[in-house]
């Protein structure tokens, strides 16, 4: 895979690997959802170490993946946006919580994950056969197929859409079996399911509220529910549960909440006030950015790292979550991505850059006038 060279060496030595038996990162993960004052601190940033280094051997098996992701997804469409990610310990977190009677850290699916934008949902359909096929003509080659969730086809309550595809890292040598067994998880999706996930993000980092699970004001989780709706609408697929099947009743529910939760105004002005990075911070070695969102501020900074820098990527992206976890600054997040531009950094993750005007677009198509016909259940848009 890689030639025998100083670059080589230094490649090799950029990925982190597994430093402890799966009982023991499951254990870190009890500690990490413990209640406060029932372990010490010591115990916590222990912990946090074993979590850290479980989160960091996924980058080796991740960046596999995506490479096979991005070359497939070109094949479809040209303009697509491929990205990958480690998950944020707050997230990590959260959802060993929300799972806290069942989910063991190892078993969390979504360690590391890697995502493909495409245009249509004509496009996800022809990507997600493409997988289908080559795991169907050879079951024993390759990364060994674990799971899907079509999330396009049966829609979560939350207005959440996306097609899911879970991994286990495969090798037949001996040189990355330490990897062997660790999962990654494929989101394909469409550009305005994407503008979707991305607001619910940037919502939930200015209002504090858990909207990712499950929590927080009731008046925004009924409003992205009814968003979801509208989008599959438009994509003519199967609508979000529990949200009207009408398109008269769906535009008028989601215009009152529209208007009541001045959306709009509020999303555009958070867009308007984020620090942007521009491209003289990349080089032709960057490979990764470390950011840190500050909502107070309103700003974005960020690190960047070469390959052979990422060791110190990952400890640096631990001592950030630390500080996030005192609250020195209310609501803030850090998030370590690779992504093959700056261009595409902002068009993968908007939400570090409170870029939400896709999504306000998305809203405006959604709540223009609709043409009245008899039976105003069946009424269209223009």
């Amino acid at each position: 895979m890689y030639a025998q060279s100083q670059h080589a060496r230094s490649i090799e030595m950029a990925w982190a690997a597994p430093q402890y038996s799966r009982e023991y990162v499951n254990i870190a993960g009890r500690s990490l959802i413990a209640e406060e004052g029932s372990i010490t601190l010591d115990e916590r940033n222990n912990a946090l170490e074993v979590i850290n280094n479980w989160r960091s051997s996924h980058s080796f098996p991740l960046q596999c993946l995506k490479m096979a992701l991005t070359k497939r997804a070109k094949k479809i469409d040209s303009k697509a946006i491929i990205a990958q990610r480690l998950k944020r310990l707050p997230s990590i977190d959260a959802k060993l919580k929300q799972h806290a009677d069942w989910m063991k850290l190892t078993q969390m699916q979504d360690i590391g994950g890697c995502r493909a934008i495409l245009r249509s949902v004509r496009s996800v359909e022809k990507l997600v056969t493409l997988y289908k096929e080559a795991t169907a003509k050879s079951p024993k080659r390759g990364h060994q197929f674990h799971h899907e969730n079509d999330y396009i086809a049966h829609p979560k309550d939350d207005g959440y859409r996306s097609y899911h595809l879970v991994y286990r890292y495969r090798t037949v040598g001996k040189k990355n079996k330490a990897y062997g067994g660790l999962k990654v998880e494929i989101q394909i999706r469409t550009s305005l399911q994407h503008a979707w996930a991305t607001a619910v993000e940037t919502v939930a980092t200015f209002t504090g509220q858990a909207l990712k699970s499950r929590g927080g004001d009731e008046y925004w989780k009924r409003f992205f529910a009814l968003m979801g709706s509208a989008i599959a609408m438009r994509e003519r697929k199967p609508l979000v549960p529990n949200t009207p099947t009408s398109r008269y009743e769906l535009v008028r529910e989601l215009r009152e909440l529209t208007t009541t939760l001045n959306v709009e105004t509020v999303l555009e002005a958070w867009r308007i006030s984020v620090q942007e990075i521009t491209m003289k911070h990349v080089t032709k070695d960057t490979v990764a950015f470390l950011l840190y969102l500050d909502p107070e501020k309103r700003k974005v900074k960020f690190n960047s790292y070469t390959l052979a820098e990422m060791p110190r990527a990952s400890v640096e992206y631990l001592e950030w979550e630390k500080e996030i976890e005192l609250h020195v600054v209310p609501g803030a997040q850090a998030v370590l991505v690779s992504v093959s531009s700056l261009q595409s950094l902002r068009r993968a993750y908007p939400n570090y850059y409170l870029d939400t005007s896709a999504f306000v677009e998305a809203l405006r198509y959604a709540i223009r006038p609709l043409r009245i016909s008899a039976d105003p259940r069946q009424g269209r848009l223009f």
